[in-house]
């Protein structure tokens, strides 16, 4: 019976260990892998897999197709005026910063999301400026600017984003070039790319893609690692991104690597 009570205190410790190793590695890296962690620890697939499970049920990751990552990368959606509250200083810098790539006689798209927002109401309008936008909120805010031509895009009128989605809009982007699209977007993840909460804004935002010759994201750091329901585009798309200072290293490397020019306020 002793050594029973021996051999259960071990099992104990053994697991607080395991747990502490998982963490750590989950900390190194930014994800752990259930058949690696076996290979590693001598144990089975389904004690890992109970290890993980632990750790969730305490929040302190979230499992996903074998292996696990810090937090539940999907995102659920937010009214415009809630996200509007969030990271306000790193989407003022951002803002000012995409102000400064427009250039004389620049035709634009401007998105929808709270970045582009805070984007246009610091647009200093250079010579020749024309705006067509899927926001509302930027519309209102760029029309009391009379050297700026804004042109709103028609659609279905999406009420937690302030903004249109649709085929009208997606129709009305296939009669014009434009030299930049500036897009906010829900996450970045370096392997699925970019997306939104909604399927069809997604898809509006494609149609925005192929009608400009640049396509430059304006996001800050906390949409890294994360996934929204609709999918926009991979990186491969992607000419610029402007983030704030909060980006990991590895994120930004892996997006430099990628060809992705990234500019970091």
């Amino acid at each position: 019976m002793y050594l029973c009570l021996i051999d259960k205190i071990a099992m104990v410790l053994n697991i607080i260990d395991r747990h502490k190793l998982i963490l750590n590695k989950l900390e190194q890296n930014g994800y752990v892998n259930v058949n690696e962690l076996s290979q590693e620890f001598n144990v089975s697939v389904v004690t890992i897999r109970k290890d993980l499970k632990l750790l969730e049920d305490r929040k302190l990751l979230f499992r996903s197709h074998g292996r696990a990552i810090p937090s539940n990368p999907y995102i659920t959606e937010n009214h415009v005026n809630v996200k509007e509250k969030i990271n306000t200083k790193e989407k003022n810098r951002i803002a000012i910063a995409a102000g400064l790539t427009l250039e004389p006689h620049d035709s634009i798209i401007i998105a929808s999301g709270t970045s582009v927002i805070e984007f246009a109401r610091h647009i200093k309008p250079v010579e020749g400026l024309t705006v067509l936008t899927a926001s509302l909120n930027t519309s209102l805010i760029l029309s009391e600017n009379p050297n700026i031509d804004v042109m709103q895009l028609g659609g279905i009128v999406r009420p937690s984003s302030s903004s249109v989605i649709g085929p009208i809009g997606e129709k009305m982007l296939a009669e014009f070039t434009f030299t930049k699209l500036f897009l906010g977007v829900d996450g970045i993840d370096l392997e699925y790319g970019l997306t939104t909460t909604n399927s069809m804004e997604a898809s509006l935002n494609k149609a925005m893609i192929k009608a400009a010759q640049k396509i430059i994201v304006l996001a800050d750091s906390s949409k890294f690692g994360r996934k929204g329901f609709g999918r926009i585009c991979g990186l491969e798309d992607v000419d610029q991104i402007i983030t704030d200072n909060g980006i990991d290293n590895k994120t930004k490397d892996a997006l430099i690597e990628l060809g992705i020019h990234v500019t970091v306020v």
